[in-house]
């Protein structure tokens, strides 16, 4: 039996937790003067880890701002949780639950996960969505380089022993879509997230997914042509 691996991106993927980002974002901004960036801007970084996705969004202050950002941002996303919101407040994308179940159910189909989040920050959301038993590797920005580089996809083939011809990177920025292609994984993207699809094509996905329900079909194809 071929082992195959999906590995699903999370934030504007499986969950839509736009609103607490920006949120959060918009706390670290006004916390240290600064004015915050317009709401497209900061979608677009969604996925970078903290320290790249603030040099990109404040190109115009220093490193020594762009670290006193990100944990302005931590903190405010601490705040949120302590409020009772943060990982609660972000709903599933609609199929996603089943998308999991059933590739969960599949015996030569692993599954894992690629994300800017902390590990902190991952646990939480899965826990929060009882997400946890389905993913066997889970990768963070704790642990590599920001997107695009492939660091992720690399370590997550090595953990569950599946080659790049067989894996498959689901995502909804053109940062997954160029980690994929870096690391030799088949990037499929979906048009539900923060990245418009012309944007991921533009970047390399395969196909781009409407709704979840065409993620069988569309790895069966990538599958079969692989």
């Amino acid at each position: 039996m071929t082992l195959r691996l999906v590995v699903f991106d999370v934030d504007g993927t499986l969950v839509d937790s736009q609103q607490q980002i920006l949120a959060a974002m918009i706390q670290a901004f006004e916390g240290i003067g600064l004015v915050p960036p317009e709401p497209a801007a900061m979608r677009a970084i969604i996925g970078l880890s903290l320290p790249v996705a603030m040099a990109q969004l404040a190109p115009e202050v220093g490193a020594r701002d762009h670290d006193r950002l990100a944990e302005g941002y931590r903190q405010a996303f601490v705040a949120q949780r302590a409020a009772g919101g943060a990982e609660a407040d972000a709903p599933l994308y609609p199929g996603a639950l089943a998308a999991l179940r059933a590739l969960a159910e599949r015996d030569d189909t692993l599954l894992g996960v690629a994300t800017g989040k902390s590990r902190r920050g991952l646990e939480l959301l899965l826990d929060c969505h009882d997400l946890r038993p389905f993913f066997i590797t889970s990768q963070v920005a704790d642990d590599h380089p920001s997107k695009p580089h492939p660091s992720m996809l690399w370590q997550a083939m090595a953990e569950t022993g599946v080659d790049a011809a067989q894996a498959v990177m689901l995502g909804d920025t053109g940062f997954d879509m160029e980690m994929a292609r870096a690391a030799g994984v088949t990037p499929l993207g979906v048009g539900w997230g923060y990245h418009a699809p012309a944007r991921l094509r533009d970047h390399g996905a395969v196909e781009v997914l409407a709704d979840f329900a065409e993620l069988p079909t569309a790895l069966e194809t990538i599958w079969r042509q692989g």
